[in-house]
């Protein structure tokens, strides 16, 4: 009878699962090759927080408080990978992560309020778009690569334009200015005045759906101890039927709602293209969007 404790054996044991290791890690590699940032899978899946049970923050977490445990599952409609592409088709013997986050349903409206990146929290997944489906970036789950290979791959982005886009609104969650608080204050009326006439269907509706962005830039900074403001509205450059609105009528009633008042004691606008603008007034400049503004 073979001794199991005999060196020779042990080594050849080892060599066996140290093979069916290596088998499992290729094919997982090979499924995972066909993987890109922003691919998703649907159908029933769970997300899992941990939580504090004597501080339940929402109501999944309160619902298993009781049972003395710090771990809530809560079921989502799929999933996104965000992992940039280049990491997740790197072996999994080396780099076995990947972070996804969950798929929730929105209306039409937040839907393409999203697509135009003014809900930071979320982001427009074009593959999935058609099912009202969108990626909730509040909420990050770390998921092993072969958990992923078994998953029934979905297309999130389909050309070279929807994987740019994706890559930006990614970035945007992470990098958000955070504008000063005076300017928060300084900005409400306007920004409210987005809100409110956005979607009605009046002429000043169609101009601020026809916005693809809305920036604005502090001369010299921030920190100043006066600041000269310039606002940037970008329109859609397909969106042209809408300069006969009037922009510059609206121009003047957006800017009416920014009187300049504390250190702001300049402020000016203009309604533009992206190709109006230099690069340099691009970078300088930060994005408003329909979130509140950070404080």
């Amino acid at each position: 009878m073979d001794d199991p404790n005999l060196p020779e054996q042990q080594g050849a044991e080892e060599t066996v699962v140290g093979n069916e290791r290596d088998v499992w890690i290729r094919e997982v590699d090979d499924t995972l090759k066909e993987w890109c940032q922003g691919d998703c899978v649907l159908g029933e899946h769970w997300f899992v927080q941990r939580f504090n049970p004597q501080r339940p923050l929402t109501s999944d977490s309160a619902n298993v408080a009781q049972e003395e445990i710090d771990l809530a599952e809560s079921e989502v409609e799929g999933f996104v990978v965000v992992t940039q592409t280049c990491d997740i088709v790197r072996s999994c013997a080396n780099r076995p992560f990947i972070e996804v986050v969950p798929l929730v349903k929105v209306n039409e409206q937040l839907l393409y309020e999203i697509q135009k990146s003014r809900r930071p929290q979320f982001v427009y997944i074009p593959g999935v778009a058609q099912l009202n489906l969108v990626a909730d970036l509040d909420r990050v789950m770390t998921v092993e690569k072969a958990v992923v290979a078994k998953w029934e791959r979905k297309l999130g982005c389909r050309n070279d334009e929807e994987i740019r886009a994706l890559g930006q609104a990614l970035a945007r969650k992470r990098v958000r200015f955070a504008f000063p608080d005076d300017f928060v204050r300084f900005a409400k009326k306007l920004q409210k005045r987005m809100r409110d006439k956005h979607d009605k269907g009046s002429v000043e509706g169609e101009a601020l759906r026809a916005l693809r962005e809305i920036r604005v830039r502090a001369a010299p900074s921030w920190n100043a101890p006066e600041i000269q403001l310039m606002f940037w509205f970008i329109r859609n450059e397909e969106q042209v039927q809408f300069q006969e609105l009037g922009w510059d009528q609206f121009l003047q009633q957006w800017l009416q709602l920014l009187p300049e008042s504390g250190r702001f004691q300049s402020v000016e606008g203009l309604v533009v293209s992206l190709e109006d603008m230099t690069a340099k007034d691009y970078v300088e400049s930060d994005p408003l969007d329909l979130d509140d503004l950070s404080s």
